[in-house]
């Protein structure tokens, strides 16, 4: 019986392999060998009587051709109610497993930038960074990545500051950059998408149907875009460097209220939530947020005062949400085509 079993596996493997032949060989569709490893599969056919999703892992490592299946709990990918209802994560990495969660950014989470704007770093101390309207802050830099945010708000009469919010990121490395962000929006409505990708200043569509997701190799890295809901949600995939999920939403009526932001009625003010899960940071990792997760960091924010406030403007302001270079910035990288230090961050 169990001689039997095994032989059923093996069949199944081999008939998972012709499909995943099959499906390679349809045009736009190849998936390389520097896929991120935890993306990188395809998808089968739910488990019989049921609409448990499955997948057969091609990355390179010890679940390498194996076939993954959802839990119960949580059968469906990108479930319509993602707020409250995990998805499953299906990682072929050297985890390979397939585990419930949700797949939106945890604003309370390590590596989160939400709000106006309130982070959560790396030793999970929260804190607020309000930046200037208008202006670029470099929120990671280090040997192999660098990663900017541009910052949009509104100052009330009579206040000394401005309220803000993150409406785009760029994401750096080696020659390329990657661009996340929000479109101006005049007022918001729940069925349109108002996110915009950009790669290497090329403007990006990332599907809405079968695998909604986009796929580039630069160089000895790989890049995925994969959205998480049908609109306005996305999860970022740089191998070797980061993770990073991305939710795009307005400031509403009864928030504009209670805050008393005073915000113009033609503009929704429409920003990012994000959270960042980083790998191969070096010691010596610079930026707002990056430098939290230092192994020597100690917090200078007081901790339990109601909005712990973390300076330091001048030293991460960069000329654009293209330029790398600030006064503790450590990302360098070669002169490229795709090199880009200054233009516009309105989208």
């Amino acid at each position: 019986m169990e001689s039997a079993q095994k032989l059923w596996i093996i069949l199944l493997q081999a008939c998972a392999v012709l499909l995943v032949s099959a499906i390679s060989s349809v045009k736009g569709q190849k998936k390389g060998a520097l896929d991120p490893a935890s993306t990188n599969y395809v998808l089968l056919d739910p488990v019989a009587g049921t609409n448990q999703a499955r997948a057969f892992c091609l990355a390179r490592g010890a679940c390498r051709y194996k076939i993954l299946t959802c839990p119960a709990q949580c059968p469906l990918r990108k479930p319509k109610r993602n707020k409250k209802v995990k998805g499953c994560f299906i990682d072929c990495s050297s985890k390979c497993e397939a585990t419930c969660m949700f797949r939106k950014a945890r604003c309370n989470g390590y590596g989160s930038l939400c709000y106006d704007p309130r982070f959560v770093g790396g030793d999970g101390v929260m804190f607020y960074f309000h930046g200037v309207k208008g202006e670029n802050f470099a929120i990671v830099s280090d040997d192999s990545l660098h990663i900017n945010a541009h910052f949009i708000g509104n100052r009330p009469q009579g206040r000394t500051r401005d309220y803000t919010w993150v409406q785009a990121l760029s994401v750096m490395f080696d020659t390329h950059t990657l661009i996340v962000a929000a479109k101006r929006v005049q007022k918001w409505d729940e069925n349109v998408d108002a996110l915009v990708v950009q790669w290497d200043d090329e403007a990006v569509d990332i599907p809405t149907d079968g695998e909604a997701q986009w796929r580039v190799e630069a160089g000895e890295r790989a890049v995925a875009v994969e959205r998480t809901d049908d609109i306005n949600t996305i999860t970022v995939t740089v191998s070797g460097l980061l993770e990073l999920n991305v939710n795009i939403r307005p400031i509403g009526a009864e928030e504009n209220r209670v805050h008393n932001y005073q915000l113009p009625p033609d503009d929704a003010f429409a920003h990012l939530e994000t959270q960042f899960k980083f790998k191969n940071l070096t010691d010596l990792v610079e930026g707002v947020l990056g430098k939290t997760y230092r192994p020597d960091y100690t917090s200078p924010v007081k901790v339990g005062v109601a909005m712990p406030m973390m300076g330091g403007e001048d030293k991460y302001h960069t000329a654009s949400l293209y330029s790398p270079l600030c006064k503790v910035c450590r990302f360098r990288r070669p002169i490229s085509n795709h090199l880009r230090t200054e233009g516009s961050s309105e989208y």
